[in-house]
C-alpha cells in the first residue's frame, strides 16, 4: 500500500502553491506569445519577480519546464489511446478531445525553437511522435481516417485550435470543443483532394532547429 504524502506546510506550501501558479499563468502568456517578458507571467501569476526567479532562474529555464510537461502529458494522452481496444475512431477522437481540452501538444510546439533543448527534451519529442505516427496510422488503417492526412497535419490543426482564447467564462474551451469536432467531421468523412503539399516530420522539426537552437 503506498504511503500517502506528508502534507507541506508553512513555507514549502506556499512555495508549492506559488509553482502551481507560475506555470498555469506561464502556460496561458507563452500560448498566446512565446515572446511576452517573464513579468507578464509574474503578473498574471499574481507573484512577485523574486518568487519566479526563485524557482526559474531565467526565462529559458520555465520554457524549458513548460516544453518538458506539455511533451510528458501529450505522450500520456497518445498512451492512453493507444490502450484503449475499443473502436478505433473513438479512441482517437477522445484522444484529440483531451489534448486539447490540456492544451499540451499546442504548447509544446509553440515553444519549439525558443530554447535550447536537452537530451531529455529531444527524447521526449521523439517519443510523442512515434506515438502520434502509431495511434495514427492505426485510425487510418482501420478505415476511420481519410488516408491523405498526415500526423503533422493534425499537430499543426491542434495548435491552431489550441490559439482560440476569447474573454468568455471558460475562456474558449467550449468554442474550441465545437470547431476539433467540426474538424474530425471533416477528417472522417472523405471527401474531395487535398492541395499539396502536405505537413510532415520536417517541418514540425524546424521549429525545434530555428536560430540554432536545437541542442547538441
Amino acid at each position: 500500500m503506498t504511503e500517502p504524502k506528508p502534507e507541506l506546510s508553512g513555507r514549502r506550501a506556499q512555495a508549492a502553491r506559488n509553482d502551481g501558479r507560475i506555470l498555469d499563468a506561464a502556460r496561458e502568456v507563452f500560448l498566446v506569445d512565446p515572446e511576452a517578458p517573464i513579468s507578464a507571467v509574474a503578473a498574471r501569476a499574481q507573484v512577485g519577480i523574486s518568487a519566479l526567479y526563485r524557482r526559474y532562474p531565467g526565462k529559458e529555464d520555465l520554457l524549458r519546464e513548460l516544453a518538458r510537461d506539455g511533451l510528458t502529458r501529450f505522450a500520456g494522452d497518445l498512451e492512453v489511446a493507444l490502450a484503449d481496444d475499443g473502436d478505433p475512431w473513438t479512441a482517437y477522437t477522445e484522444c484529440l478531445l483531451r489534448v486539447l481540452d490540456g492544451r499540451s501538444q499546442a504548447l509544446a510546439q509553440r515553444l519549439a525553437g525558443a530554447f535550447r533543448t536537452t537530451p531529455e527534451t529531444a527524447a521526449l519529442a521523439i517519443r510523442v511522435g512515434e506515438l502520434s505516427r502509431r495511434l495514427h496510422e492505426r485510425t487510418q488503417q482501420a478505415g476511420a481516417l481519410r488516408p491523405d492526412v498526415t500526423p503533422a497535419d493534425v499537430v499543426l490543426l491542434l495548435e491552431m485550435l489550441s490559439s482560440v482564447a476569447i474573454p468568455v467564462p471558460d475562456g474558449g474551451a467550449g468554442l474550441r470543443r465545437r470547431y476539433l469536432t467540426l474538424l474530425l467531421q471533416s477528417l472522417h468523412v472523405a471527401g474531395g483532394p487535398l492541395p499539396l503539399p502536405a505537413a510532415d516530420d520536417a517541418v514540425l522539426a524546424a521549429r525545434w532547429r530555428a536560430a540554432g537552437r536545437l541542442g547538441d
